[in-house]
């Protein structure tokens, strides 16, 4: 019998028949057990029940607990089992991850315990990568982890979906960005990304912050790494000045703002083209006041916060994006 990799489920090895006897029955990520209903369901089903998956060293179910009372109840001798090996640890993160994602949906309860248990078998995962295991919002993630701080290791950084690991304080990255730029301001993007173990996109922030004059430390992370804000700085300015539910660094003065979308409205290159009125419909529905802004959160049900509030940071990231792609335009044409 052949193993398998914990990193993915083994669809395309052959179950092998295994006595129902010699599974163990332990129902890894449901806080309450199996449901009976669903097993008595899964009994009256004439056809052969498709094929569990069993952690090898402790012949637990990792997938399946259903699947295997239903063939107890049925009489049946056997039942086909996919194998799995690794430790007990990995075994759960897998046991979550294909029950969140087939068969019998998992509780809310369930789904927030198994996020608690694997923050604490595996700390260095992101938020995104245990959130989309356990069928969880990033920031329910993140709530549970901040709960149980006391209780876990302190990391540096963190293992993230697409397999990169990532510092959890970018305020030593960033500054080693802004010293290795100060050097050698011709250095590609990719030179100072290696050079300060950041990510390209960071890079291409920390430059253009330079270039702007502002600090190459976005006020967030310095807030998060502890460093001391003055109450002068930009970032502290009154809330009226710029858009937004809370104060922006170097934000836009309102009725400036105003005036930019104006113009932009009376420019034939923009009002004359698909791209360009929807560039310019993008631009009105995002310049709202405070109040407004308020008025938006608070219409979000609670329910939804956790979710919106992702989307909303997801939309942020990709405005800025946009921002720099604007710019670099500007500077080649110069």
């Amino acid at each position: 019998m052949s193993g398998t990799s914990l990193g993915t489920q083994p669809r395309d090895t052959p179950p092998t028949p295994v006595p129902v006897g010699q599974v163990t029955e332990t129902c890894l990520v449901r806080v309450a057990g199996p449901s009976p209903d669903h097993v008595s369901a899964l009994a009256q089903c004439p056809d052969e029940l498709p094929p569990i998956l069993v952690h090898r060293p402790t012949m637990q179910v990792i997938d399946g607990a259903h699947r295997l009372r239903a063939a107890r109840l049925r009489g049946d001798a056997t039942i086909g089992v996919r194998f799995v090996d690794g430790t007990e640890e990995d075994a759960f993160v897998l046991a979550v991850s294909t029950n969140v994602t087939q068969g019998l949906p998992l509780t809310l309860a369930d789904r927030t315990a198994a996020a608690s248990r694997i923050l604490s078998s595996h700390p260095h995962l992101s938020d995104r990568l245990i959130a989309s295991t356990a069928g969880l919002s990033t920031k329910t993630v993140a709530t549970i982890r901040q709960r149980a701080t006391g209780e876990m290791t302190q990391l540096h950084a963190r293992l993230g979906r697409d397999g990169k690991v990532r510092p959890l304080d970018a305020s030593h990255g960033r500054t080693l960005a802004s010293q290795a730029i100060s050097k050698n301001p011709d250095l590609s993007l990719r030179a100072i990304a290696r050079i300060a173990g950041i990510s390209v996109g960071t890079a291409r922030d920390v430059r253009e912050r330079m270039r702007r004059g502002e600090d190459p430390i976005p006020l967030r992370h310095r807030l998060s790494a502890g460093h001391r804000v003055e109450d002068n700085a930009p970032e502290n300015s009154a809330s009226g000045n710029n858009t937004g539910g809370d104060n922006r660094t170097n934000g836009t003065p309102r009725l400036e703002r105003d005036r930019f979308l104006l113009s932009l409205r009376t420019d034939p290159s923009l009002r004359f083209s698909e791209i360009g009125r929807a560039l310019l419909r993008l631009l009105d529905a995002n310049t709202l006041d405070t109040a407004q802004w308020d008025r938006l959160a608070a219409a979000v049900p609670q329910r939804w916060s956790p979710v919106v509030a992702d989307l909303a940071m997801d939309c942020a990231a990709d405005w800025s994006a946009l921002a720099c792609r604007v710019r670099d335009q500007v500077r080649v044409s110069a």
